[in-house]
């Protein structure tokens, strides 16, 4: 079992450009089932050894994919998304940053009705070592399978968390990296209800930054919900107010969204937070002493 992925997973690359063809290269080399791609114009052509069609719509058809991955640039990324939703694909991974906020409440508020999930955008996507399915960009050969799950708004801290986990010989069940935007498909709480709910995940890692309340309410999420361990990291802890660090989301503003604020809400909901990076793994292992 998996969160959001399944053995029936089939993928759909939206826009194979140079970067959704390399991405869709080496999902194929992972183990990932890429039945198709999309860019309009270019139906009727081949890359990576499949199909490549001009809508979603006539990609789904052709070969019943239900999973996107959305190498679209940011000025028709929310039409990509919307056509695939449409289409019927019942999970959205969209890599594209920069998409504009206003384009993201729009989507959100169609995807309500579709039943459709979005993961992202500006994120890496989701990989499940056990599956070994990729839709994203992960580095997959740093996964190894296993029973810890990760959520993470940062990429490169997804990478660095599962990097130590698997020195340590803690594999991964399933990670999902949400992103780092302001407003995003996929948030903690989905997350770690999802792991909470799986069979195959026995403690999760949950990585965050400063900016917004999401680390806040998944604390309180746990505390309330959540009945396995949870180790966390903030980023962020030197970023000065008022000042954007690296994601869109991560800002202090009016006093809210500091790193501070929310590394006590999770040790209040018994929560233990890694004082570095460099102790992501380390801090797992206190919590969740026999993981694998």
């Amino acid at each position: 079992m998996s969160i959001f992925l399944s053995r029936d997973t089939k993928l759909l690359i939206q826009g194979m450009g140079r970067n959704g063809q390399l991405h869709a290269g080496l999902s194929q080399e992972y183990g990932t089932n890429v039945v198709g791609g999309v860019t309009p114009g270019r139906g009727g052509s081949e890359a990576c050894g499949v199909p490549v069609f001009d809508t979603v719509s006539r990609a789904v058809a052709a070969t019943g994919a239900n999973t996107s991955a959305v190498f679209v640039p940011a000025r028709a990324a929310a039409d990509a998304i919307l056509e695939a939703a449409a289409a019927g694909i019942k999970l959205i991974v969209c890599i594209t940053e920069f998409i504009p906020v206003l384009d993201m409440l729009r989507i959100r508020a169609v995807l309500q009705d579709t039943g459709a999930r979005l993961i992202g955008p500006n994120c890496p996507g989701i990989l499940d070592p056990g599956l070994r399915v990729r839709a994203g960009i992960s580095p997959y050969k740093i996964f190894q399978p296993g029973r810890v799950g990760v959520v993470s708004r940062s990429g490169t801290l997804t990478y660095e968390a599962v990097h130590q986990l698997s020195q340590l010989g803690i594999g991964q069940s399933t990670c999902v990296g949400i992103g780092g935007d302001p407003v995003n498909g996929t948030d903690f709480i989905d997350c770690l209800l999802a792991f909470e709910s799986d069979a195959e995940t026995d403690a999760v890692v949950m990585i965050g930054e400063i900016g917004g309340t999401a680390e806040e309410e998944a604390a309180e999420f746990v505390q309330s919900q959540v009945s396995k361990p949870v180790a966390a990291f903030i980023a962020g802890t030197t970023a000065p107010p008022g000042k954007r660090m690296g994601h869109a989301g991560a800002i202090i503003s009016g006093g809210l969204g500091t790193a501070e604020g929310k590394i006590q809400a999770l040790e209040k909901a018994g929560i233990p937070v890694a004082a570095s990076p460099a102790l992501i793994g380390e801090t797992l292992r206190q919590v969740a002493p026999n993981a694998r």
